[in-house]
């Protein structure tokens, strides 16, 4: 699989740069200890894209939706990545946040995402509940709190299709 982060098509900017909002959902990471959402921030940064804002919040549902209607409605953000709670733990539910905020979801992210990370990690991988979808138009990327997901989430997943999804969600 080629780690490219153009798509190829004719009608997507390959050097349009992405402005993206980057939440790091944990109770026991703040903005000191966030390895994870540093590194989601500077794989787009090197990808060409702009971290528009960054957000620390615990996992908590309430609070999760409320930052994603800001973000729903911020002109200056086109996309948007969290980094945790997408496991099994009673805490984690970032994914029932997201879900219930998506106008459109991207089963094959997730998929994609766990097949990948099973090659990498074994069965571990099943117990991730990253995924992705359309928010209005923002595309919205959910992936797990570990480093080494994001590492492969966002090299593997959310970069070689970022240009191409905000294309298609903003039309």
């Amino acid at each position: 699989m080629a780690d490219s982060t153009q798509c190829g098509c004719p009608d997507v900017d390959a050097e349009k740069c992405v402005r993206v909002a980057v939440i790091t959902l944990s109770d026991t990471r703040g903005k000191a200890e966030d390895r994870s959402g540093d590194r989601v921030a500077s794989l787009l940064e090197e990808a060409g894209h702009v971290v528009a804002n960054r957000f620390w919040l615990t996992d908590d549902l309430d609070g999760l939706k409320d930052c994603l209607r800001q973000l729903k409605s911020d002109e200056t953000v086109e996309s948007i990545v969290t980094t945790g709670g997408t496991g099994i733990a009673p805490r984690d539910l970032a994914i029932e946040a997201i879900e219930s905020m998506l106008d459109v979801s991207l089963p094959g992210f997730g998929e994609t995402f766990r097949s990948i990370s099973y090659a990498e990690i074994g069965p571990k991988a099943m117990l991730s509940r990253a995924t992705a979808g359309r928010m209005g138009t923002k595309v919205l990327f959910a992936l797990p709190g570990s480093t080494g997901a994001v590492t492969t989430g966002m090299t593997q997943c959310v970069l070689p299709i970022l240009r191409h999804a905000v294309s298609l969600a903003t039309r």
